[in-house]
């Protein structure tokens, strides 16, 4: 595996609290060591990145602009930790729109790519969902991981997963739309990408 440089992120149930379509800046709240894990990856040089879907938008539950305002909070209480997301991107679509950006469809990380130059090699996707993960395998990233918070528990069983003895498992041999791994939660995941030595620095021009 090339050094990882970018870490994309799923945002409800991997990052924040899952509340069922957030539309209220009051209901951010980071999930328990989530804050600490990404400044772990941040002073280590990694750049993170979100990519979401809000179908709330599509659906008329909530407006671009309340999506707007969750996202500050988040990036508030993220400040507090020293954390800074790069970039940041989300489909507003329902899924009858049947859009390109909703994953496991590649418009996010097409976007990502484009708007900040990464690497599938060096990035590495994290989220509680098989959308996730399909968007992982789909772009042909590094390393596709499920998180067990969220819906994390009942995906992994949806795909057939083990259970973990420890906080993650590397999956191999994987079966068609399984991640390359499966973690605890993000401070397991920051565990697994620092001890194969993941770090920005240097490696960018």
């Amino acid at each position: 595996m090339k050094p990882i440089t970018d870490v994309i992120l799923d945002r409800d149930g991997t990052v924040i609290v899952d509340r069922h379509y957030l539309a209220d800046p009051a209901g951010v709240e980071l999930l328990p060591g989530a804050g600490a894990a990404l400044a772990r990856l941040a002073r280590a040089g990694l750049r993170l990145h979100l990519a979401s879907n809000q179908s709330g938008i599509g659906r008329g539950y909530f407006t671009e602009a309340d999506q707007r305002a969750v996202q500050a909070r988040l990036a508030a209480l993220l400040a507090e930790h020293g954390v800074t997301l790069a970039g940041a991107v989300h489909c507003p679509h329902a899924p009858e729109e049947h859009c390109a950006c909703r994953k496991p469809a590649p418009g996010l990380w097409l976007a990502l790519a484009r708007d900040w130059g990464l690497d599938p090699a060096a990035t590495v996707m994290v989220g509680d969902k098989d959308a996730d993960v399909g968007l992982g395998l789909g772009a042909g990233l590094a390393a596709a991981i499920l998180v067990l918070t969220g819906k994390g528990a009942a995906h992994a069983a949806r795909l057939g997963l083990p259970g973990l003895d420890g906080p993650w498992r590397e999956i191999a041999p994987r079966a068609p739309g399984q991640p390359h791994l499966l973690a605890r939660d993000l401070g397991a995941v920051a565990d697994w990408l620092l001890a194969r030595g993941a770090s920005a620095r240097g490696q960018r021009p």
